[in-house]
């Protein structure tokens, strides 16, 4: 039998490695082997580089762009921006309007298509809090050639994705940077992504709804998260077959990562009855403290109320991990034997291939061999290339954190 998530579990051993305010992460391309080794001046000059007019300009235009203005619209019936962020108001609506004549066209173009479009029942899901890891698994179970995935280039405006798929490769090899925003982790328009990005430009229904308008945080998690609307699932559907089109040339098996997933585990399995699971866990504390400087960051580029403190965002994300967890043990009964396997985080890091032939052997995928060198490399290259970020709380939220998750 699988062993239950515990929610807020501690281990001793791992508590010198991450308890102090200056704790490292480790959510992408793969950096165990650095994080007792981080000079931080190195680690910061990604940051500080972000700070010159080029880079915060680039940044706004890889994240906060190409929403379809009537998913705006309908999503700003949920809250009102503040003053200070009409700016990112009139980016979203304006960069989704300028666009929205292709939109049409290839709704047009593919109405057909789409309604007849088949494509696996049986997908590998990524699931597991924020930050736990579940970016790596991505890039490196996307290295698979059988494996069809949305990519950066598909998600930053999936509505013209079929009818400008090489005109939107060259806009995202001229705006991202090296790095994504959020983090340390390398990123190109040919990387995977989470479909949640993609989702949220045709429909505000998703955990972004909740970044968007942090303020009210955890009512949008519950709305959004351990709940999901009708217009999510059918988002969810059409973006699984868009991703299909995108990117399933030759390909057989449909792979999919999504943290908030974890909680959906009934609406996935309606909709994909094949579905196969792999489960991230990480120490709550580790999972939490990152993830609210990643909303942070991510409130920056494309939040529309002003930021919280780092207090509050670790008591609402605390809250909001427990519930994530809570809707994951409630609904896993409904997975069926052999389609779930759940993988530690330190596990992960300290043995990645054998990590990924485990589950390809659990899960029944039956594609290691082709995987295998492609993962290797991308091992190799995250091992050599990567550093682990710093993530620093303020003092009393740290203090908080450390409280909630004894």
């Amino acid at each position: 039998m699988v062993p239950k998530v515990k929610p807020y579990e501690v281990k001793p051993a791992e508590a010198d490695a991450t308890d102090a305010t200056d704790a490292t992460d480790v959510e992408g391309g793969g950096g165990a082997a650095n994080d007792a080794h981080l000079q931080k001046n190195d680690d910061n000059q990604w940051y500080y580089a972000r700070q010159s007019c080029f880079g915060k300009l680039g940044d706004a235009l890889s994240v906060a762009v190409f929403v379809r203005p009537l998913a705006l619209l309908t999503g700003l019936l949920w809250g009102l921006p503040h003053p200070s962020k009409y700016l990112t108001v009139l980016s979203l609506f304006f960069t989704g309007l300028l666009i929205e004549p292709l939109a049409i066209l290839q709704d047009v173009l593919y109405w057909y298509w789409l309604r007849q479009q088949t494509f696996p029942r049986n997908p590998v899901i990524i699931i597991g809090h924020w930050r736990s890891g579940t970016t790596y698994m991505h890039q490196l179970l996307a290295c698979d050639p059988t494996m069809a995935t949305t990519r950066n280039s598909q998600t930053i405006a999936p509505q013209i994705s079929l009818i400008c798929k090489t005109l939107l490769r060259w806009y995202v090899a001229c705006i991202f940077q090296k790095f994504r925003p959020i983090d340390h982790v390398a990123w190109d328009g040919d990387d995977p992504q989470e479909d949640e990005y993609g989702i949220c430009r045709n429909c505000l229904d998703t955990n972004m709804a909740g970044v968007v308008f942090c303020h009210d945080y955890v009512s949008h998690f519950r709305r959004c998260v351990t709940n999901t609307t009708r217009a999510f699932r059918r988002a969810l559907v059409r973006y699984a077959q868009l991703t299909w089109l995108y990117d399933g040339a030759g390909k057989t098996q449909l792979l999919i990562k999504n943290s908030a997933h974890t909680a959906r585990i009934q609406a996935l399995m309606e909709i994909f009855p094949g579905a196969r699971f792999v489960f991230l866990e990480r120490r709550a504390r580790d999972s939490i403290r990152s993830l609210v400087i990643v909303k942070e960051k991510l409130g920056v580029l494309l939040g529309l109320h002003r930021p919280i403190s780092h207090l509050r965002g670790v008591e609402e994300t605390a809250q909001c991990y427990k519930e994530l967890i809570e809707s994951f043990e409630r609904d896993r009964h409904l997975i069926p034997p052999g389609q779930l396997v759940v993988v530690p985080f330190q596990e992960f890091m300290a043995d990645t291939v054998g990590t990924l032939r485990r589950i390809y052997e659990e899960l029944g995928i039956d594609s290691w061999e082709q995987a295998k060198g492609p993962i290797e490399r991308r091992v190799e290259l995250a091992r050599s290339s990567y550093s682990s970020m710093p993530i620093r709380l303020d003092a009393d939220a740290e203090k908080r954190l450390c409280e909630i998750t004894e």
